[in-house]
């Protein structure tokens, strides 16, 4: 069976003072869940105190975005080895937020995902359709497109060492969730697609507004292998609550 993975997306949220205390209420409860692996994801700023208050831990570091050069004149970017360097794992790339806010296209997803393993970090690559896209019936075209173009770049283990997180857009931050079926129906064709590239063992996370009331039916799932969580990542009860949902259904 795989091992879980639950990590919290905080977004653009939090002061120091509110990633110490989160961290620090997250630490305090961690019994019984030794067969999920949990990780955080702050914002760039705050990376090197929820480095600090991380450290003994068994909870991993990972960040929301990277540059897809090693250095230069790149204004306001932040290098893969400059996260290694603050202690992420982990690191996000092509969330549905950054494509569709920020413009970034298929091909600079692949190059960010090529530049975090590049520097020895597991990314995370976002995966997901829009309504408009479902109601269309393109769900699993939009998906293979975005998939196919990291393993265009990437070559044929290009899935080796990763982490997909498929994110129904239009289950975002708008109170809908997807049915645990329709979630599976998606995790199971990227499953197959992986396969096929070399990622036989690829951990497949849940992100579209995954709770505590919708966390066990979700992971209790064949193909679910986690979650990565936003809005109730930032919430400490919201986010063991999931927590223990994985690690009852490891």
């Amino acid at each position: 069976m795989t091992r879980p993975l639950v990590a919290g997306n905080w977004k653009m949220n939090g002061s120091r003072a509110d990633a110490q205390a989160l961290i620090a209420a997250i630490r305090a409860d961690m019994q019984g869940l030794d067969a999920v692996d949990v990780a955080v994801c702050p914002s760039f700023v705050l990376l090197p105190v929820a480095a600090q208050a991380l450290a003994s831990s068994t909870i991993a570091l990972g960040a929301q975005n990277v540059c897809d050069e090693d250095e230069g004149a790149y204004t306001g970017e932040v290098s893969g080895a400059m996260l290694r360097e603050c202690g992420c794992r982990y690191v996000i790339v092509g969330h549905s937020e950054r494509r569709s806010l920020y413009g970034e296209s298929d091909e600079l997803v692949a190059r960010r995902f090529m530049a975090a393993k590049r520097h020895g970090l597991v990314p995370i690559l976002c995966v997901g359709e829009t309504l408009e896209q479902r109601d269309r019936g393109e769900t699993e075209t939009v998906v293979e497109r975005q998939l196919a173009a990291v393993a265009s770049a990437a070559g044929s283990d290009a899935f080796e060492a990763a982490v997909i997180a498929y994110e129904p857009v239009w289950a975002i931050g708008t109170g809908k969730t997807a049915t645990p079926e329709q979630a599976q129906q998606v995790h199971a064709f990227i499953r197959d697609y992986v396969s096929r590239r070399g990622g036989e063992g690829v951990r497949i996370l849940y992100g579209g507004s995954m709770k505590p009331a919708n966390a066990a039916d979700l992971l209790a799932m064949k193909d679910i292998d986690g979650g990565l969580i936003g809005g109730a990542s930032l919430d400490a009860d919201s986010f063991l609550a999931i927590c223990r949902a994985a690690a009852q259904g490891a």
